[in-house]
């Protein structure tokens, strides 16, 4: 019986840190990266812009999050470092740019 409760916890836990990293990601987002991603300014492909998307995707998430956290100038417009927010720790960055990202598929 141990055995089982030790296996739930774990689980339960597991999928907490999900919940809550995704809840960050999105908390994030709405604080840092809407005035850009939210109405395509400065070129940013706007969050529910699946194809404008598909082609940063295609680079990885090792690239959108390397992107987001040093600053990127493309033809299409360009990325401040972490937009701007230089305050925000890189793993806020990287779980606004899960939650973007996974809106986006």
């Amino acid at each position: 019986m141990k055995k089982l409760v030790l296996a739930a916890t774990v689980v339960m836990a597991a999928t907490g840190t999900t919940v809550v990293m995704a809840d960050k990601g999105q908390e994030i987002y709405q604080q840092a990266c809407f005035a850009c991603h939210g109405t395509g300014a400065a070129g940013a492909p706007k969050l529910d812009d699946k194809a404008n998307w598909a082609p940063r995707l295609a680079q990885g998430m090792a690239t959108l999050e390397k992107h987001a956290i040093t600053g990127f100038q493309g033809k299409s417009g360009m990325m401040p470092p972490k937009g701007g927010r230089t305050d925000l720790a890189d793993a806020d960055i990287k779980a606004a740019v899960a939650y973007m990202a996974n809106q986006a598929k």
